[in-house]
């Protein structure tokens, strides 16, 4: 039903475009990982693909305060969302757990690698929760390249603008090789990296190894809080 609502009136309005429909399997979970330009990307690839997916979008969308936080945490429910608590610890590991659950059911499950949005429309250094999914599920995962979502509706902007958006999925990455391995960090980093690369070759973007969140903190603080302009640990 949520589907046949959203799905003609975007396809009306933003005339979406899809390279690689095919690389999608027809059956079985798979994780589908993305770029992550706009809010609105966790709208446009499920109006083209045939299954329905489920995605993990940061818990902030769903726990906002007043008219607009009402509105959008209806919004991502009604698109079929699953709340990410991005603090890390017991909670990040139970938001996790949701997506494993998804992928063991046979579910296609989108996630965005890079933890939120492209400030600058740079791809940016992906955290190591999809590589966790990966390899405890053994799914396979499907690079995403998300193009123009970013002139739709920039950060800061609630109303979209009315322009075509498209998508190119890429083939299917296997990463049984590490099987076994799962609780391994540097494996866990080499498969997040060898996504986020598959991801870049499809979008065509500029990759900065640094964590997109990191970029943003830095500047939202005024010049006089940091200390000499020198950037901490990651």
């Amino acid at each position: 039903m949520k589907r046949l609502l959203i799905a003609p009136l975007v396809k009306i309005l933003f005339r979406p475009w899809v390279k690689g429909l095919e690389n999608i399997p027809t059956s079985g979970g798979a994780i589908l990982a993305s770029n992550h330009l706009s809010v609105s990307d966790s709208i446009f690839l499920p109006v083209e693909v045939d299954r329905p997916v489920v995605f993990l979008a940061k818990s902030e969308y769903f726990t906002g305060q007043g008219l607009k936080g009402k509105i959008t945490a209806a919004f991502f429910r009604l698109t079929n969302q699953l709340p990410m608590d991005r603090s890390g610890g017991p909670a990040s590991a139970k938001s996790l757990g949701a997506g494993e659950k998804a992928l063991l059911d046979g579910k296609l499950l989108g996630i965005y690698p890079e933890g939120t949005r492209s400030p600058d429309g740079k791809l940016y250094r992906g955290k190591l929760g999809v590589a966790k999914l990966a390899l405890s599920t053994g799914v396979p995962v499907i690079p995403v390249a998300m193009i123009g979502t970013d002139k739709v509706q920039p950060i800061g902007k609630t109303v979209p603008n009315i322009r075509r958006v498209g998508m190119i999925i890429g083939e299917p990455l296997d990463f049984s090789r590490y099987a076994g391995l799962e609780d391994d960090r540097y494996v866990q980093r080499s498969v997040t990296d060898e996504i986020m690369y598959a991801i870049m070759r499809l979008s065509g973007q500029e990759y900065a190894d640094l964590y997109a969140a990191s970029v943003k903190n830095q500047r939202q603080t005024p010049p006089e809080a940091t200390d000499g302009g020198a950037s901490g640990p990651e």
